[in-house]
C-alpha cells in the first residue's frame, strides 16, 4: 500500500518515495536537557514513535536518529541570552554536565514509560563538536559566513530560497525584535549564529577551541551536522514540533544545502502544539508545566496519555484537560478489556495474520494516509468487537496492531509498585482481615484512601489502585 505523507515543504500530501526502496531514514529533533520534558513535548515524541512503528508495519526498514541538545540552545529562538544548559546549572547549583546527564536520564525514563522505542542512534551534541566545526568551515569556504563580535554567522541573503520551509522570504516572518533579538552587527535580521564565542571573562562550563576562537556551536548547526553524519547529505524524513518551522528547521536547511548543494530533507513532518484547555500553549519558560511523571503521580497510566494523543491527528492541535485524560483512561481500559476477552475466546491461540483481510487493509490504509492513527484505532476497536470474525483472527490482528499502538493491550500490569510504607499498610490490613479485626481493617482502608490508595477486596485477595487526581 502506497504511503502518503503531508510535506511541510510543499504544503501537500505526497507519495513517500524513499532514497532507498524499502528503507526510511528518519531524523527527529530531541530534547534540550536543561529541564524535564513536559507533556506537550512528549506529544511530539509519541507521534514520532507512532510514525516509526507505522513505517515498519507498512514494510519499511527504518533507521531513526535523535539528537540530545546538551549545549548551544540559547534562551531566545535566535542567538542571544544564556545557554539553557548553563542556566539550568546555575538554577540547581550543579555543573552543566551533571544537568545534562540527569535530565537526559529523566527524559528517557518518561520516554520509555510511554512505550516509545529507543532510536537506532542517539546523538548528544557535545560528542559531535568536530563535525559541527567541519560544517562551519565548509560554509566559510563557500562564502556563506561572516564574523561579528559574538560569533560566526550565516549570511541568509546569499541563499535565494532561504525560508522556503515556512513559505516566507528570509525577511518576512522573522521580524527584527520579534522572535529574533535585535543585533546591530548582523547584516540581516534572519542571519544566525554558527559558532558563538565565549565572552571575555565569562566562566562557561561547556566550550571548545575552534579555528575562530574558543566558544560553542549554535543550536541549528548541531542538527544538520548530526543528521548528515548518520543519514547522509540528503535524508528521507525530518520531524519536529511546529514551532521549529520558521527558524530552527529553516536554518538547518540553509546551512546544510549551502554546504552540500543538495536537498537536505525530502519530507518534513511537523506536529501541532498541545494546548491546555484553560491556559493555552504549554511552555517550560512559563512554569507550571505537566510531565509524564506528574500524570503517573495522579494515578494515570502513562499509556493513557499515549492513547489520548492518538485520538487526535498529529496535524491538528491537541487540547489537554483532566476530563479528557480521564475519558482516555477509561477508553484504554475498555480497549484492554476487549482485547483480553478476545484472547480468552481464542484461548490464547492466534491465527496466522491475514493481511488480505478487510480489517488489515483498513488499518494499513489508515496508516498509509499520512499516519492517521485516530482512524487506525477506530479500525482496531471495530475489529475486536466484530464477532463475525473468528476470535483467533481478531487476536492475530490485535497483536499486529499493538505493534503500532503500543498501548499495553496484552502486557499491561494492573498494579504499579508502591512505596514501602504504603505496601506495609496494605499487608497490615490484609493481616487484620484474616484475623477478622474488621475495625482495624476499616481504619487502614481509610488511612490508605487518604494517601491516595484505593482498596478492593475480592475473592482472590486484596487489590489496590492509585486514586486519580
Amino acid at each position: 500500500m502506497d504511503l502518503q505523507v503531508y510535506n511541510t515543504l510543499t504544503r501537500r500530501k505526497e507519495p513517500f518515495k524513499p532514497l532507498k526502496p524499502g528503507e526510511a531514514g528518519v531524523y527527529t529533533c530531541g530534547p534540550t536537557v536543561y529541564n524535564y520534558a513536559h507533556i506537550g513535548n512528549m506529544r511530539t515524541y509519541i507521534f514520532e514513535d507512532g510514525l516509526v512503528r507505522s513505517l515498519r508495519f507498512l514494510g519499511y526498514k527504518v533507521k531513526r536518529v535523535m539528537n540530545i541538545t546538551d549545549v548551544g540552545h540559547l534562551v531566545s529562538d535566535a542567538d542571544s541570552g544564556e545557554d539553557k544548559m548553563e542556566l539550568g546549572a546555575r538554577r540547581e547549583g550543579k555543573s552543566a554536565w551533571d544537568i545534562a546527564k540527569f535530565y537526559t536520564g529523566a527524559f528517557f525514563k518518561d520516554y520509555a514509560a510511554l512505550n516509545c522505542l529507543p532510536p537506532e542512534v542517539t546523538c548528544p551534541a557535545t560528542e559531535y563538536i568536530a563535525e559541527m566545526i567541519a560544517l562551519v568551515a565548509a560554509l566559510e569556504r563557500k562564502g556563506f559566513t561572516y564574523r561579528i563580535g559574538d560569533g560566526i554567522y550565516f549570511d541568509t541573503a546569499k541563499l535565494p530560497d532561504y525560508g522556503k520551509l515556512a513559505g516566507k522570504s528570509h525577511i518576512e516572518g522573522i521580524r527584527e525584535g520579534s522572535r529574533v533579538e535585535v543585533n546591530s552587527e548582523k547584516r540581516g535580521p534572519a542571519d544566525f549564529a554558527l559558532w558563538k564565542f565565549s565572552a571575555p571573562g565569562e566562566k562557561r562550563q561547556m566550550e571548545w577551541p575552534s579555528p575562530w576562537g574558543v566558544g560553542f556551536p549554535g543550536w541549528h548547526i548541531e542538527c544538520s551536522a548530526m543528521a548528515m553524519k548518520h543519514l547522509g547529505e540528503t535524508i528521507d524524513i525530518h520531524c519536529g514540533g511546529e514551532d521549529h518551522v520558521a527558524i530552527h528547521h529553516s536554518n538547518e536547511i540553509a546551512q546544510a544545502e549551502a554546504a552540500t548543494g543538495k536537498t537536505f530533507v525530502n519530507y518534513w513532518l511537523h506536529i501541532k502544539f498541545l494546548v491546555m484547555a484553560d491556559s493555552g500553549k504549554m511552555s517550560k519558560s512559563e512554569g507550571g508545566f505537566l510531565t509524564t511523571s506528574t500524570l503517573a503521580e495522579k494515578g494515570y497510566d502513562p499509556l493513557a496519555y499515549r492513547y489520548y494523543c492518538f485520538l487526535t491527528h498529529y496535524r491538528k492541535q491537541l487540547e489537554f484537560s483532566w476530563e479528557g485524560l480521564e475519558a482516555a483512561a477509561r477508553g484504554l481500559d475498555g480497549l484492554r478489556s476487549l482485547a483480553a476477552r478476545v484472547k480468552a475466546e481464542a484461548k490464547g491461540a492466534a491465527a496466522a495474520p491475514d493481511r488480505n483481510a478487510k480489517y488489515f487493509k483498513d488499518f494499513s490504509g489508515a496508516l498509509a494516509d499520512d499516519i492517521n492513527l485516530p482512524e487506525a484505532l477506530a479500525v482496531l476497536w471495530e475489529t475486536l468487537k466484530d464477532t463475525s470474525i473468528p476470535p483467533e483472527q481478531r487476536l492475530a490482528f490485535a497483536m499486529a496492531a499493538e505493534g503500532v499502538a503500543a498501548l499495553g493491550l496484552f502486557s499491561a500490569k494492573e498494579d504499579r509498585s508502591l512505596p514501602p510504607e504504603l505496601a506495609a499498610l496494605i499487608a497490615e490490613r490484609e493481616a487484620a482481615r484474616k484475623a477478622r479485626d474488621f475495625k482495624r481493617s476499616d481504619e487502614l482502608r481509610r488511612e490508605l484512601s487518604a494517601k491516595g490508595v484505593l482498596i478492593e477486596d475480592t475473592s482472590s485477595g486484596t487489590k489496590w489502585k492509585l486514586a486519580r487526581g
